[in-house]
């Protein structure tokens, strides 16, 4: 998925540009708010992170543009904690609002909660409970379609079955045993290396460095889990 990141300070925006790219999605940054208004006219995204007191155009009045023409997530960053601006912003039409300085692990968590909440409004009638979310990973159990930051990913049979049987069940751990009971289905033939070999390959496919997972983490003598790490080791 795309992200506009408008912030006149170049630190704060080439932080969020390199945080949001780690945890998988596509950035446009923009220095003030003409720029994006420029950037949105051009390419579709899928949320906005606004400063406020961007030069040229302000936070303030690129949201009032924004809301003409579309519904995506606006979340607000400002350094200014008066209510009265958060009033503002949330009355135009802002989503969600931090105040600087501000947690990167927040800012994340805020941003996938915006998108799935987006997703699921969006979603035909009827199709929003056959999707599963969980941090940037999604689910479509009706079409057994899996995708990353709202990129397909291409998993296999028994690799699609076992990240659904994870993302049905986040955050308990599993013994190999109760993996291969659950999505080859046939305990007499037990093999705890073909579920080794199977979750190498789902690693290698939903994780940006399977070496560090943040999603499929190893429980060690005991088995594996699903725990989204927010991008750490």
């Amino acid at each position: 998925m795309r992200i506009l990141v408008a912030e006149d300070d170049a630190d704060i925006r080439n932080l969020l540009r390199i945080s949001l790219q780690e945890a998988g999605y596509e950035v446009v940054a923009a220095k003030d708010g003409k720029e994006a208004w420029q950037v949105l006219q051009a390419q579709p995204c899928h949320l906005a992170i606004l400063d406020v007191m961007m030069p040229v155009v302000d936070g303030f009045s690129l949201l009032r543009k924004i809301r003409e023409v579309s519904t995506i997530p606006v979340i607000f960053l400002t350094a200014r904690t008066d209510d009265i601006d958060k009033v503002l912003g949330l009355g135009l039409g802002a989503d969600d609002y931090l105040s600087k300085p501000f947690s990167m692990v927040e800012l994340l968590a805020r941003v996938g909660a915006q998108l799935r909440r987006s997703n699921e409004y969006l979603a035909p009638a009827g199709r929003s409970r056959s999707l599963i979310t969980y941090g940037d990973l999604c689910i479509d159990k009706d079409t057994c379609c899996v995708y990353r930051a709202g990129e397909l990913i291409e998993l296999g049979a028994k690799e699609y079955k076992l990240l659904l049987y994870f993302m049905e069940h986040p955050e308990k751990v599993f013994t190999k045993r109760q993996l291969y009971e659950a999505v080859w289905g046939d305990e007499f033939y037990y093999d705890d290396n073909t579920v080794m070999v199977h979750m190498s390959h789902l690693r290698n496919k939903i994780e940006t460095n399977p070496h560090e997972p943040r999603y499929l983490k190893t429980v060690r003598g005991i088995g594996y889990k699903l725990h989204d790490t927010g991008g750490r080791p």
